[in-house]
């Protein structure tokens, strides 16, 4: 709790900080909950099919975490062995403690971007030949938005002329989406348009949209049919997990829509940033809720700059030399925005 004569914080780590809203407190609350091993939570049967809607999908499949999502999606696609090809800094590959090498034994095959997505161009220079000496392609993963780029949006199009790829190659496409609510909302692009691109896609309950956690898978009947088993043998089946769904309905229902207004605070912070001498932002990148900060030519660093922001209530993460990362969110209002600039501009300048 804030004390008198002591400034608030204001946390921009990331958008998996926000706490549930008083409405998201009581649908958990008064969920209707059943055993899910069984199929039998009525609560996340609703979220699941909600989910499979809005991505033009057959099923949808409840987890724990993004991580889990994307392990799950590789290893249903691709058993055991063989090659991604992913973009160099996507979430799978950098983020998720090597889980899809340890757990389904692939290697990855990474694409140097700079924005976070490539092209069909890109990948059908990096399908493996079909002969003995070469691990097999087995599998395209695509992310959107990408959150190490800085919450870029992957362009339908590109996703399209991919797909099309894919499919003449026999290869299946899996979309980590954990943030693919954001590129919808930038874009105006439905969900399912982006859905009809790939064979599965993964999105994410705890970050923009606020709930506490949660992520779902979403494919064919027969592939989340295959993939509710490796859920299971990952530890992932819940029992009366409906009140965890109940606050991704509610997300979904009252949360989604305004995550335009992150995306203006996103702006409106990187262009108060740029005003800040040896800090720089691309605002071509600066496309949903992530700004990337470039603070090479700062005399603090990285470190520096971290530390000092943090001893003035202002949280964000370094995420490499130079690199600054802040992340607009539901917890944090457009007069918070500007209150943090004040304080970076003050203690930075």
């Amino acid at each position: 709790m804030e004390r008198p004569g002591e400034a608030r914080m204001i946390d921009l780590r990331s958008d998996t900080v926000t706490r549930p809203s008083r409405g998201m407190r009581e649908a958990i609350a008064s969920a209707e909950v059943g055993d899910d091993v069984f199929g039998e939570d009525p609560t996340i049967n609703a979220l699941q099919e909600k989910v499979a809607g809005l991505l033009g999908k057959e099923a949808a499949l409840f987890v724990a975490s993004g991580t889990m999502a994307n392990t799950v999606a590789v290893k249903t696609h691709v058993g055991h062995g063989g090659e991604v090809i992913a973009e160099e800094g996507c979430h799978i590959f950098n983020y998720e403690s090597g889980s899809s090498a340890s757990i389904s034994g692939i290697q990855f095959r990474n694409i140097p971007t700079g924005m976070g997505h490539f092209t069909a161009v890109d990948v059908a220079a990096r399908l493996r030949p079909k002969e003995m000496h070469a691990p097999q392609t087995k599998l395209i993963a695509m992310e959107n938005t990408h959150n190490r780029a800085g919450g870029t949006v992957f362009p339908l199009e590109e996703m399209k002329k991919i797909g099309e790829l894919a499919r003449r190659n026999g290869i299946p496409v899996h979309l980590d989406g954990a943030r693919l609510w954001n590129a919808s909302i930038a874009t105006g692009v439905d969900m399912a348009e982006f859905g009809k691109t790939v064979h599965s896609v993964s999105v994410c309950l705890s970050k923009g949209l606020g709930a506490p956690v949660g992520s779902l898978v979403a494919g064919s009947k027969e592939y989340i049919d295959r993939a509710r088993v490796v859920r299971k043998m990952l530890g992932g089946g819940m029992r009366q997990a409906g009140i965890l769904a109940a606050a991704g309905l509610y997300a979904i229902e009252h949360q989604w829509e305004r995550l335009a207004e992150d995306h203006a605070n996103a702006r409106l912070l990187a262009e108060g940033l740029r005003r800040i001498p040896g800090m720089e932002v691309d605002l071509d990148r600066v496309q949903t809720n992530i700004v990337i900060v470039d603070v090479r030519e700062h005399p603090l660093g990285e470190k520096g700059i971290t530390e000092r922001m943090a001893e003035q209530g202002v949280l964000f993460l370094a995420i490499g030399p130079g690199r600054l990362r802040l992340v607009t969110h539901i917890d944090v209002s457009r007069p918070g925005i500007e209150e943090a600039l004040e304080r970076m501009e003050k203690a930075l300048s």
